[in-house]
Order: structure tokens, then sequence, then C-alpha cells
């Protein structure tokens, strides 16, 4: 395959991050708009979505038996994990609990991540690495630390963060696929 043959599959298919992009958009601004009742659809949507990969994981091992303990471990938790939001959502719990649950979840590991990213800046930065490791190090402990602390406020905000991520991801996409076509 060509250069040129490869280019014409990509500029044939230039539709395909535009409705990405829109959809992105259009998730973003609901994000925004309603963010209790989109958290609950996109918590719900995941729980399914951690189910359905769970299963394909395990299937996968009759396929193909090379990390077969990995993929049966992470189809277990993916099946369980699925299992337990999708419960949490539509059984006895308030659905928007269980969504507040995952987002508490997603900012802690998200604070600890961040931390562990500066310290690793602070290290480069140290070994040599010039001072711009060391600011951005300095800055991702300060900012994991204040999300580790106020965990709340940091969840609360977590849908804003996430419309407005989606919105931006949304107008890349939709000017990435005009520049394909």
């Amino acid at each position: 395959m060509t250069a040129t043959t490869a280019i014409a599959g990509q500029s044939d298919r230039w539709w395909l991050p535009l409705v990405e992009g829109i959809l992105a958009i259009l998730l973003g601004i609901s994000f925004l708009i309603n963010p209790a009742v989109t958290s609950v659809w996109f918590v719900l949507g995941l729980g399914f979505y951690w189910i359905m990969i769970g299963i394909i994981d395990i299937v996968r091992i009759f396929r193909d038996r090379d990390g077969w303990g990995w993929k049966l471990f992470s189809g277990i938790l993916g099946i369980v994990a699925g299992l337990y939001i999708v419960s949490g959502m539509l059984g006895q719990n308030h659905p928007l609990g269980t969504a507040f649950a995952v987002g508490v979840a997603f900012t802690l590991v998200l604070a600890v991540m961040t931390i562990i990213y500066g310290v690793v800046g602070l290290i480069r930065a140290f070994q040599g690495g010039g001072w711009w490791p060391a600011v951005l190090g300095g800055l991702g402990i300060c900012f994991g630390l204040a999300m580790l602390f106020n965990q709340m406020v940091t969840t609360m905000a977590l849908p804003w963060s996430i419309g407005i991520v989606l919105i931006g991801v949304g107008i890349f996409l939709c000017v990435a696929a005009f520049r394909m076509r």
C-alpha cells in the first residue's frame, strides 16, 4: 500500500471523526446543562460497557491462550464492577448516589496518579532533566493533593470538567475531519 492509497482511504472516512466530534460536543453540552442526569446515564452506560468488555475478555481466552490469567482476571473484574454499578443504578439504591460513588473513586484514582506523575517529574528534574519537569512535577503534586484533600468538591466539579473536555475534544475532531476531507 502506498502513502497516497493510505491517505485516500483515510479521506474516504472523514465523516467518522466528524460524527464522533458532534456526539462528543452534544454529550459535553449535556454534562454542562444537566450534570446529574447525564452523570447517572453515563455511569450506567459505563457499567454495561464493563460487563460487555469483561465477557469479551473471558471469551478471548478460548481463542488465544496467551496471557489467559490476565484476561480471566480483567474479565472477572470488569463483570463484577459492571454488575455492581448496574445493580446500584437499577436496584434499591439511588442512582445519583451510585454515580457519585463512581465519581469519588475516579477522583481518588486521578488524584493519586497526578501525585505520582508529579513525583516522577521531580525525580527527572533532579536527574538532570532541567527545571521544566520540576515545575510541572511540583504543580502536579500540589494539584493532586488539592484533589485528594477536597475530594467532594472535586467530585462535584467532575461533570463540568468532563463536559468541557468533551466539547474541546469534539471541536478538535470536527476540525480534523474537515482537514481530512
